[in-house]
């Protein structure tokens, strides 16, 4: 698909392209449909050329925008959004879709290419054109939910091994891999739910070539963009139950290790102190004559340090819990 290009749709499913920028209107019945792959800070000459006013251009080349819909009249303003699906991109980098549309025309501009416009302009060229900008809005929105399924099941996937692997005893699951799942799952969702409020104000709003059969397809995008931003909220709260999971069971690892070096310490603090009694370089220390008296010591201390151990044992500080 072209940077840039324009089609004339003529209302029964057919389509043709003509130049960009040229004087030819919209059949009767039909409409025209001009797209721009538009890098930020460009011109905008060929927009004054179609009659869009300063509010008009303002909103299709901010440089940053947010899902939402606009009435101006008897005219549109529609900002969606896509996941990144071109090669080496991240999905979650979602890509904007500005789209203004009347009766008779409809304007659509991204700076990135994005997939499910090229299925429509596809859909288009192959005698399958919608029949109304009502209409392409619609299709245009369930595409692009089309194409976020994918990535949204793929995400559910993730955390489903994660979890899986959390269900072994012993093991935790790489914390990269759950802070990828989190950051993405947020990212998307900051999308879903403006969208889906975009798509639910488009389809209440009285404009009169909005149709009852394109309404009804909206509220079916509407549905479809609500389940996917509730599975994105479903596997935030999975992906949350995983860490709490994790610093859980770290918490009892390190408590299990603290409670082995304190036991260690309570075994060896009274025989270190013993021994320094019995080290002290001054008179009157027992046995000091006596050739037995260091292995009755040695076996002194063995039975106190089996004592303790014994006593931690019954205590149950030595026990796996």
């Amino acid at each position: 698909m072209d940077d840039r290009f324009a089609m004339v749709l003529d209302g029964a499913g057919g389509a043709r392209d003509v130049p960009f920028g040229g004087a030819e209107g919209a059949p009767e019945g039909g409409f025209r449909w001009v797209h721009v792959m538009q890098p930020a800070s460009t011109g905008a000459e060929w927009l004054a050329d179609l009659g869009g006013h300063e509010v008009v251009e303002a909103a299709l080349l901010a440089e940053e925008t947010r899902p939402r819909c606009t009435i101006l009249g008897d005219a549109v303003l529609l900002n969606m959004r896509g996941v990144n699906l071109n090669p080496g991109e991240q999905p979650e980098d979602m890509i904007s879709i500005r789209i203004w549309a009347q009766p008779g025309l409809v304007v659509t501009v991204t700076r990135r290419s994005v997939l499910a416009l090229e299925d429509l302009h596809a859909r288009c060229l192959a005698g399958a054109a919608p029949a109304s900008p009502a209409e392409m809005i619609a299709r245009l929105a369930l595409r692009l939910a089309d194409r976020a399924e994918p990535v949204v099941a793929d995400l559910n996937e993730r955390i489903d091994d994660l979890e899986e692997h959390m269900s072994d005893p012993g093991a935790l699951p790489p914390r990269s891999a759950l802070a990828d799942i989190r950051r993405v799952s947020i990212v998307l969702r900051r999308y879903m739910f403006p969208q889906r409020d975009a798509l639910s104000t488009l389809e209440i709003e009285d404009v009169p070539w909005i149709g009852g059969l394109e309404r009804a397809r909206l509220r079916e995008a509407t549905e479809r963009v609500t389940r996917l931003a509730e599975e994105l909220d479903a596997i935030r709260d999975r992906a949350q139950v995983v860490h709490d999971h994790m610093m859980d069971s770290r918490a009892e690892a390190m408590n299990r290790q603290m409670l082995v070096l304190s036991v260690v310490t309570a075994v060896f603090l009274p025989l270190g102190l013993l021994t320094g009694l019995l080290g002290i370089n001054v008179g009157g220390i027992p046995g000091a004559n006596s050739g037995f008296a260091f292995w009755i010591v040695s076996a002194g201390l063995v039975l106190l340090g089996a004592a303790q151990f014994l006593t931690f044992w019954r205590m149950g500080w030595l026990r796996r819990r």
